[in-house]
């Protein structure tokens, strides 16, 4: 890589926010590119300004940090994405990973993991602090006995794989079929397909299997 790091920060606390931009403008191995405390402010910046990493706060004014990353799901954006939060829920966690997120660091540890965090992203690597990295190993868990129990999800394309994804997020046939630039009826015959795999029988069975794996599959 050459050349800093270009870096975001985004976070409604300006204290916070003030101490994690010293940290980082500190650091030669970083430039910092902005500063914001507004969700969708932070969403513009990003896709205007392409930052490597952008570091965010779950809870923000206007988009959260979890609803910017699934509004760049589809945008193609070279920016990774930090989430910072007080909260270890595995839900959140779980919700984080689903939308590319890379690197999940506790606010209470931010100081001594966020420039650690921004190296190990900014390579492609996941970063999870310390306290939480056990909720990845229980993912991984998860999803060996979902397979275990449903053995044709390893028969999965990519292609159908991302349809499910994209299902167990509540997303319609026509939803899906504009964010893969493909048509309706392109989604259909892969949800046809994917049924027929997972001998799912039913005119709801595909939702609700996606809604009840969702952190596994």
């Amino acid at each position: 890589m050459s050349g800093p790091i270009r870096v975001l920060i985004v976070d409604d606390h300006p204290l916070f926010r003030s101490g994690l931009k010293q940290a980082i403008e500190a650091d030669g191995r970083f430039a910092l590119t902005g500063e914001t405390g507004n969700g969708r402010t932070a969403l513009n910046l990003i896709l205007e300004t392409k930052p490597a990493i952008a570091v965010l706060d779950v809870n923000l004014p206007d988009l959260t940090g979890l609803e910017i990353a699934q509004q760049l799901q589809g945008k193609r954006t070279p920016t990774r994405l930090i989430i910072l939060t007080m909260h270890k829920e595995a839900a959140i966690v779980d919700r984080a990973l689903d939308s590319g997120v890379l690197g999940f660091v506790l606010k209470e540890n931010a100081a001594e993991e966020i420039l650690e965090a921004i190296v190990s992203v900014a390579k492609g690597k996941p970063y999870l602090s310390p306290a939480i990295s056990g909720q990845l190993i229980h993912r991984h868990q998860r999803a060996e006995a979902l397979t275990a129990e449903k053995p044709g999800l390893d028969a999965l394309t990519k292609a159908e794989r991302r349809i499910l994804k994209l299902i167990s997020g509540k997303k319609t046939s026509r939803e899906i079929a504009a964010e893969l630039f493909i048509s309706p009826r392109t989604v259909e015959a892969h949800r046809a397909n994917i049924c027929a795999k997972l001998q799912l029988t039913g005119s709801h069975s595909l939702l609700q299997f996606a809604l009840e794996n969702r952190s596994a599959i």
